[in-house]
């Protein structure tokens, strides 16, 4: 009945009327707050899929992918070395972009090098998203982290911190 985009519109809109009129548990003198907040992490968010947007784009117009492509297959044969390098490389991507465009930027370049080395694309799956997943956690960059301190109110120092093996 719905697309996943709208369905999420319609499960919203239901939860503010539930809210509102069922629990009364937010006033509307409440809610300007609240929608200054959403905005404000919306904002963050936003700016930061477009920065690495334009980056993706960067690394494309300058025909990265083929270079690498090339580079990886001239560097060894061996399954496993290929492999530790493209984890690397997921890892110190993910580090730096959001993960939808890394994704559509490195899929396109390593699907025909695991290919070629015997390794199914599903398995290339679990291991980009795996490796990205670390990446956007992951400082310098970590976008997760900023997304995670705005809505917690804590400081990336302390989310840093509480990420680290005890």
């Amino acid at each position: 009945m719905f697309t996943s985009t709208e369905s999420a519109a319609i499960a919203c809109v239901y939860a503010l009327i539930i809210t509102f009129a069922v629990y009364h548990e937010i006033s509307i003198r409440e809610m300007i707050p609240i929608m200054k907040r959403s905005i404000k992490t919306l904002a963050m968010v936003m700016a930061l899929i477009g920065i690495s947007s334009a980056f993706g784009w960067v690394v494309s117009y300058l025909q990265i992918p083929a270079k690498m492509s090339g580079l990886l297959l001239s560097i060894s044969s061996n399954k496993i070395i290929i492999l530790l390098i493209i984890n690397l490389m997921l890892l110190i991507l993910g580090t730096m972009m959001d993960m939808i465009c890394s994704i559509l930027l490195v899929t396109p370049i390593l699907l025909p090098v695991v290919t070629a080395l015997g390794i199914g694309p599903i398995q290339l799956g679990i291991i980009m998203i795996l490796n990205l997943g670390i990446g956007l956690i992951t400082p310098p960059v970590g976008v997760l982290l900023f997304v995670c301190s705005a809505t917690s109110k804590r400081s990336i120092e302390q989310l840093t911190k509480a990420m680290l093996p005890h």
